[in-house]
C-alpha cells in the first residue's frame, strides 16, 4: 500500500533543517498534535534526534509512517546499504516506512542508485521506496529500470511555482508527488490572496496554501517549531477550497518563484 496516501500520512512533519533539541522538542510536538508520519534524511543530519523523539513519544511503531533519504555520496555499492543500515540504528527500527533517494546522481545515470534502493526493499530495510526531485523523463525510466513500486517523488511543491507538467508526468506513470517548502519557505504570505481566501473558511494563508497543495493530489511535507503553527498545518482536513479558489491560487503559480536549483544544490537536474 502507498504508505503517503493513507489519510493518516497525508500530513508528514518534516525535520529539515531541526538539529539537537529544537528537532527533539518540535517532533515530540507534532505527535502530540496528531502526527504519525514524519520525514528526515541522511543530509539533515537529524535521524538521531528524530529516532530519541519518536521512541519517547511510545506510539505504537506500526502507527508510525517514518521516511528517511539516502544522501547522494553514498549511491555507491560499497557505501548505500552501509548507510541505510547506520539510518535504521539512529532512528531506533528495524525498518522504515519509505527510504526514497534524496537526489538524482550528478552523471544522470539513474539506474545503480535505483537498483541499490531496490535491494533495501529486497532485504526488508524498508517498506516502501520512492525518490526525490525526478524529472518527468526520470521518472519515465525509473519505472521501467525497477519492477518495485515507487510510492512517491518528493519535489519542491507549492502555488508559488508551476509544476503542472511534473505532476502530469507523475499521473502518466503512476508515481504519486509529495511536497517539499510547502509554503516556499514564507514567500506565499507576501501574497494576500491566500490570506483573502482564508476569511471565507476560518483559515490563515498557510492553512489554504497546504489544502490547495492536498486538492492538487500532493501529499504534504510540513515543518515549525512553533506548537501553534505546528497545529494549525495539521488541521486541514476539515475544509475544502472551492474551484473559484483553487482557480484563483493557480494563477500564482506563473510567479515562477523556484527555491532549489542548481546553484544551491549540486545534484538539482535541469527541471520541467
Amino acid at each position: 500500500m502507498n504508505v503517503y496516501f493513507q489519510k493518516t500520512h497525508q500530513r508528514a512533519f518534516g525535520t529539515f533543517p531541526l538539529t539537537g533539541d529544537v528537532a527533539r522538542d518540535a517532533i515530540a510536538a507534532a505527535a502530540e498534535v496528531g502526527y504519525r508520519a514524519f520525514d528526515t534524511a541522511q543530509m539533515y543530519e537529524n535521524e538521531a534526534e528524530t529516532g530519541d523523539s519518536l521512541a519517547a513519544t511510545e506510539i505504537a511503531r506500526e502507527e508510525l509512517c517514518i521516511t528517511t533519504k539516502v544522501h547522494p555520496d553514498n549511491f555507491t555499492p560499497d557505501k548505500f546499504l552501509a548507510s541505510v543500515e547506520q539510518s535504521l540504528k539512529d532512528l531506533r527500527i528495524d525498518y522504515v516506512d519509505a527510504l526514497l533517494l534524496h537526489w538524482p546522481p550528478v552523471d544522470g545515470d539513474i539506474a545503480p542508485s535505483l537498483r541499490l534502493l531496490e535491494e533495501c526493499y529486497t532485504r526488508g530495510l524498508a517498506r516502501n521506496i520512492g525518490v526525490s526531485n525526478y524529472t518527468v523523463q526520470m521518472m519515465r525510466d525509473a519505472v521501467k529500470i525497477i519492477d518495485t513500486p515507487i510510492v512517491t517523488n518528493q519535489v519542491e511543491f507549492h502555488p508559488l511555482l508551476n509544476q503542472d507538467v511534473l505532476l502530469a508526468g507523475a499521473n502518466e506513470v503512476g508515481i504519486p508527488l509529495s511536497s517539499y517548502s510547502s509554503v516556499a519557505r514564507g514567500e506565499v504570505f507576501k501574497h494576500p490572496e491566500f490570506a483573502e481566501i482564508g476569511e471565507g473558511y476560518g483559515k490563515s494563508a498557510a492553512q489554504v496554501v497546504l489544502r490547495w497543495i492536498l486538492q492538487k493530489g500532493v501529499s504534504l511535507n510540513t515543518m515549525s517549531t512553533k506548537p501553534e503553527n505546528i497545529r494549525a498545518n495539521f488541521e486541514i482536513k476539515d475544509f475544502s477550497l472551492s474551484n473559484v479558489d483553487m482557480a484563483r491560487i493557480e494563477k500564482l503559480t506563473h510567479t515562477g518563484y523556484r527555491i532549489v536549483s542548481s546553484d544551491l544544490v549540486p545534484w538539482a537536474p535541469e527541471w520541467d
